[in-house]
């Protein structure tokens, strides 16, 4: 048996539904798109500035930046090592 055409356009339709991707984002002021703020300013932020302001641990903080920020999100942080600051980090 055949199926209809109102059939064959109701699966094409769940089809259309099934494939679409969801985009990875940020909700607006969450904890994520503050450190991406951080991160952006011209001056960047060191570990010790983020665990202060969101009061996380250090490897939590590295962890954001590998895991949710490099390779979830695709952005492109970068660090450099500045005297007197230490080690900073920015989204380039």
């Amino acid at each position: 048996m055949a199926k209809t055409s109102k059939a064959k356009a109701k699966t094409a339709q769940k089809r259309k539904v099934q494939t679409k991707t969801k985009t990875r984002g940020t909700r607006a002021n969450s904890k994520q798109a503050q450190l991406i703020e951080m991160l952006k300013r011209p001056e960047g932020a060191t570990i010790d500035e983020i665990v202060k302001k969101f009061d996380w641990q250090a490897h939590t903080v590295r962890g954001a930046l590998a895991g949710a920020l490099k390779k979830k999100l695709g952005l492109n942080v970068q660090s450099e090592k500045v005297e007197g600051r230490g080690r900073v980090y920015r989204i380039a």
